[in-house]
């Protein structure tokens, strides 16, 4: 996997975990519900570089 996309997923993820659990301790569903979509799109992005990754080699 690319070093910079990497990190960008990995960021994503990160900063997904952040909004979810700053949604929890405020109550703010939307907050939450953005946090736990925004970890998806980071894991799912994550996954296909992988597989992207392996077929190369």
């Amino acid at each position: 996997m690319g070093a910079g996309k990497k990190v960008k997923n990995v960021a994503k993820t990160t900063k997904g975990k952040a909004k979810e659990t700053t949604g929890k301790a405020v109550g703010n569903e939307s907050l939450e519900a953005k946090g736990r979509s925004e970890q998806a799109l980071g894991d799912a992005k994550q996954a296909a570089q992988k597989a992207k990754d392996a077929l190369k080699h």
